[in-house]
């Protein structure tokens, strides 16, 4: 049995509205490469024509579409093929089944990602920690919108957040992070919770550091409750926005009574801090 893989190539300025089209059809995350392909899976390939089709006719003939035919895949093992272990500045990032020994000075996280986002392979995430090492504090209460595997809340309370509280709207991926937040000894401090970020944040709220890894559509429609919800001389880090869309970003952070305080690249990504005015 064969699945079949949509490739689309929409023009930067374009890239976050065909993404959110696709999870909207097809109800399935939406694989964003490092050269701005997304990708989209179907199972038959009368489905990938379907999803074709429909793409082209409502964003328009512009985006250019390829489909892929792949043989069937174990996935609860899959995922495992060429994770290593990475470091990400005091961070070392290694899976469970390797057994790594972390060197003097190094702060371990083992993240087992399965099905969700976050495993230090992914740029957004490497620079999202970084900025996380520089502005989270002992004794800190971190919200991690868009928490995936868990691996910005894990991060917060080994850098000693007193309350790390991840929210994700895919609930699929909650047991994942569990696993992971237990498996890295802090599953006391950490918690996360299913829904809307935009609706749990105010209820959550006050935070001392807010890091949200979310498209850039996302990220600017969540600016007025993450302004609201940090306490005074708090910060937000935002990532998952590639280095080209800064300009595009920046600009809102102004606009909702953010300066930004710093900000990382890691390849074609780009993150951010910034904090009240």
């Amino acid at each position: 049995m064969s699945w079949y893989a949509l490739e689309v190539h929409p023009n930067a300025d374009r890239r976050d509205a065909v993404a959110a089209w696709l999870v909207g059809r097809t109800g399935q995350a939406v694989e964003e490469r490092a050269d701005g392909t997304l990708v989209s899976f179907a199972l038959t390939m009368p489905a990938a024509e379907s999803l074709e089709r429909d793409l082209v006719r409502e964003l328009g003939p512009g985006i250019a579409v390829a489909r892929r035919e792949h043989p069937e895949v174990d996935w609860t093992v899959a995922w495992r093929e060429g994770l290593g272990v990475r470091r990400v500045g005091r961070f070392a990032i290694a899976p469970s089944w390797l057994g790594y020994q972390p060197a003097p000075g190094e702060e371990l996280i083992v993240i087992d990602p399965e099905m969700a986002f976050g495993s230090g392979e992914h740029g957004s995430t490497r620079a999202a920690l970084i900025l996380l090492d520089r502005f989270a504090r002992p004794g800190d209460t971190v919200l991690d919108l868009g928490s995936g595997s868990g691996i910005l809340s894990i991060a917060a309370a080994k850098l000693g957040a007193a309350q790390a509280i991840g929210i994700e709207v895919d609930g699929d991926t909650l047991p994942y992070a569990a696993m992971n937040a237990e498996r890295n000894g802090v599953a006391g401090r950490v918690v996360f919770l299913e829904g809307d970020a935009a609706e749990l944040t105010p209820l959550v709220a006050p935070a001392d550091v807010i890091v949200a890894n979310i498209l850039r559509l996302i990220n600017i429609a969540l600016l007025p409750e993450i302004h609201a919800a940090l306490r005074p001389g708090g910060v937000a880090i935002f990532s998952g926005m590639e280095t080209a869309e800064a300009g595009q970003f920046r600009p809102a952070l102004e606009e909702e009574g953010f300066r930004v305080v710093a900000e990382v690249t890691d390849e074609t990504w780009w993150a951010v801090a910034a904090a009240p005015v």
